[in-house]
């Protein structure tokens, strides 16, 4: 595979967290999708395909725990495909053990290293086993409040068109009260702002009305922090796109997720968006409050 010019996604991650909902997103944008191959089959059904599709195809394969001893190969079967010429990307799926277990509860089906324990140890041994792959991911996505069309939504904005050299982004408001978001590349904090709760007629509004907007981008401090941002996200795009990550999460936080952080998401998102930048704006936390 000297030279392939093949796109390979390997989708991984804990049990329960979305897998089934990003291969058939993927295979939805056109890809030819593998579910639970042996890692070491993995340079000889890539150039199976090329020889059948051409070298210009794009390859999912879902590769986890339930291949047992032979996930172990997996790091192997990702150096073999590097010195072919072929850097695969990795697709990282997470989601909180409360989550995860409601889950598998769900389907009613044991957890693949559950082996007669509770569920609680199967997916602690999961983490532990995949936990470098996690930190090698290209794309992280953690799905713990994700419905299958937003999984779907994000895995289009991840990957649709994926040889274009474009940077693609979701910037995602959140309150720090109820946690930072696991799958953010970058987090910002924006309680160095007025709060707009402390004014009363703008506290029952959130970020996305347009008298919350104006108040806090008429911060002097906000338009200024807006401006190096800027400049340091197009520093960011060029490292990711030398290094072929095309995806970036950029979390902003406030105290709530209601009133700054949203509005300046949607304000990051129009300006990369102006750049060039495909942008989807998400507000985890809005409503909570």
């Amino acid at each position: 595979m000297s030279g392939a010019t093949s796109d390979l996604i390997i989708v991984t991650g804990m049990s329960g967290a979305g897998r089934s909902t990003a291969a058939k997103a993927l295979e939805d944008l056109g890809w030819f999708v593998i579910d639970n191959l042996p890692p070491q089959m993995l340079p000889t059904v890539v150039r199976l395909i090329e020889a059948e599709q051409g070298e210009s195809v794009q390859i999912a394969v879902v590769v986890d725990v339930r291949s047992g001893a032979f996930f172990a190969d997996l790091r192997g079967a990702l150096a073999s495909l590097a010195d072919q010429g072929l850097r695969p990307r990795i697709l990282f799926l997470e989601a909180s053990d409360d989550v995860l277990v409601r889950r598998q509860e769900a389907v009613r089906r044991p957890h693949p290293l559950q082996a007669g324990s509770r569920l609680l140890d199967g997916i602690a041994r999961e983490r532990d086993i995949v936990r470098d792959l996690r930190g090698d991911a290209d794309v992280l996505i953690d799905t713990s409040t994700l419905n299958v069309h937003q999984l779907a939504t994000k895995i289009e904005v991840a990957f649709a068109d994926a040889d274009a050299p474009v940077v693609r982004a979701t910037v995602m408001s959140f309150g720090f009260k109820y946690g930072i978001p696991v799958d953010a590349d970058m987090v910002v904090d924006m309680r160095f702002l007025p709060n707009p709760h402390w004014i009363p007629e703008l506290r029952p509004l959130t970020g996305l009305d347009d008298n919350v907007l104006t108040y806090v981008l008429a911060q002097p401090a906000a338009r200024q922090f807006l401006d190096r941002l800027e400049g340091l996200l197009d520093v960011v795009y060029a490292g990711f796109l030398q290094e072929r990550k095309q995806f970036i999460t950029l979390a902003v936080g406030c105290t709530g997720g209601k009133h700054r952080s949203v509005a300046i998401a949607e304000e990051v998102g129009a300006r990369m968006s102006q750049r060039g930048v495909e942008a989807l704006v998400v507000h985890r936390d809005l409503g909570r409050e």
